[in-house]
């Protein structure tokens, strides 16, 4: 399977596909020693994490030049599939647990990814302006809202105004209660695979803070 279903859904360069093809080998060596992905899921890689990482570009085109913070990474997702999908866009990847980002350093080095890099620590001390940023479902939105405070540009470069892009499941509607702007889009439109019946992606437009 491999870059094939990526291929289903987005039009591929040669180098991406290759990119794509070989993280199945890289995540599986790393996961034999360090547990960045649970077990079970480790076979459904391309369907549960690749594509599901990719929803977000179902949504919005990261222009070459943008800053994208990926916060709680975990293994390198969603940064690490849509960092191969955008290579002119620059992806700052984030998270507080070490062992899981030497994963991540390691997949980018093997794949000869210049447009991306790592920081060790909790996002609340992260410095810098983004113009999106990513996650996968680490807290409620309120508490991600709080954490993310002062971190997005002033300035819009794309169609979409900056703010934050969130994959989630689930009933959303309590969490997102506070945010009037807020727009849910249904994976499971833009994806036929069954994993995404229930998956969301949050995007919440957010204003320039000092």
């Amino acid at each position: 399977m491999k870059a094939n279903i990526i291929q289903n859904y987005f039009d591929l360069t040669p180098r991406q596909i290759e990119q794509f093809n070989q993280l199945d080998t890289i995540y599986k060596d790393w996961n034999s020693k360090i547990n960045v992905i649970s077990r079970k899921n480790i076979d459904a890689l391309y369907i549960n994490h690749v594509l599901h990482s990719l929803g977000i570009a179902k949504i919005i085109e990261f222009l070459p030049g943008a800053d994208i913070l990926d916060v709680g990474t975990g293994g390198g997702f969603p940064g690490i599939p849509l960092a191969i999908l955008f290579p002119e866009t620059k992806f700052h990847l984030v998270d507080s647990i070490g062992k899981k980002l030497k994963v991540v350093e390691a997949v980018a080095n093997d794949l000869g990814m210049a447009n991306v890099r790592t920081t060790h620590d909790r996002v609340e001390n992260i410095s810098g302006k983004y113009d999106f940023i990513v996650s996968r479902a680490v807290t409620k939105m309120p508490d991600f809202v709080k954490w993310v405070k002062g971190k997005i540009k002033k300035e819009q470069q794309h169609n979409l105004k900056n703010g934050i892009f969130y994959l989630k499941g689930g009933d959303l509607s309590i969490e997102l209660a506070p945010y009037k702007n807020v727009k849910v889009y249904d994976l499971k439109n833009y994806f036929k695979e069954a994993f995404f019946e229930t998956k969301k992606l949050v995007y919440l437009p957010l204003k320039y803070q000092k």
